[in-house]
C-alpha cells in the first residue's frame, strides 16, 4: 500500500507541474488516505505480532 501511495503522490506532483491542479489535488488526497490507512495497518499488525511473539516466548 505504501507503493500505491508513493506512486499516486508522484503522479500528483507531475500533474501539478503540468498544470492539472484539480487532478493533482484529488490524487494527493487519495495518496494521503492510502498512506494513513497503510500506517494504521502497519501499527495494528506490529502490535498483534508483538503480542503473539510475547505469548510464544514467555
Amino acid at each position: 500500500m505504501y507503493g500505491w501511495a508513493f506512486t499516486l503522490a508522484i503522479i500528483a506532483l507531475i500533474a501539478a507541474v503540468l498544470g492539472f491542479g484539480g487532478l493533482a489535488g484529488g490524487l494527493a488526497n487519495i495518496a494521503l488516505v492510502i498512506f494513513v490507512l497503510a500506517l494504521i495497518g502497519t501499527v495494528i499488525f506490529f502490535v498483534l505480532g508483538w503480542k503473539a511473539a510475547k505469548k510464544i516466548v514467555g
